[in-house]
């Protein structure tokens, strides 16, 4: 298991952010590496809310790690700060056990002059997944959350 941290700048205020985080419709436009496509199953917002999404490769994509192009995830809303901390805990829906196992993904959501620092901690992530691999497709998805917040 392995901790991946990343920083990101977004030019909107701090509630702007927070609401794209527990929009289920926002979280399937962001919450997405390039490549894929999200599907938002199911999304309770609030401290304990479940929710499930999943995660398809397009044509020529990726193998999944729930079927053949699909990572489908489950978990549930830990921590809901308003505008300040979203925190999850998450898992991946596989029959492999070497990417089975809870992880954490906390969004910190900082003010600064002329937006927010985004900080994302995603803790326990397996060490099946590829590291690269994970922050390649978290900092494509900080991206996209940027460009949809930034659009207003």
């Amino acid at each position: 298991m392995y901790t991946t941290r990343l920083t990101r700048f977004v030019a909107a205020p701090p509630p702007a952010v927070y609401r794209a985080l527990l929009d289920p419709a926002a979280v399937a436009r962001w919450r997405v590496p390039d490549g894929m496509t999200a599907e938002v199953h199911l999304f309770e917002p609030y401290e304990g809310g479940a929710f499930r999404v999943s995660l398809t490769y397009g044509a020529g994509g990726g193998t999944g790690k729930t079927g053949a192009r699909t990572d489908t995830y489950h978990g549930r809303f830990t921590e809901l700060v308003a505008d300040e901390r979203v925190v999850e805990e998450t898992e991946f829906e596989t029959a492999n056990p070497a990417l089975r196992g809870t992880m954490t993904l906390t969004t910190t959501l900082v003010p600064v002059p002329g937006g927010t620092e985004v900080r994302l901690v995603h803790e326990g992530v397996p060490d099946a997944v590829p590291p690269a691999d994970n922050e390649t497709g978290t900092r494509m998805a900080l991206d996209r959350l940027a460009a949809l917040v930034e659009a207003g």
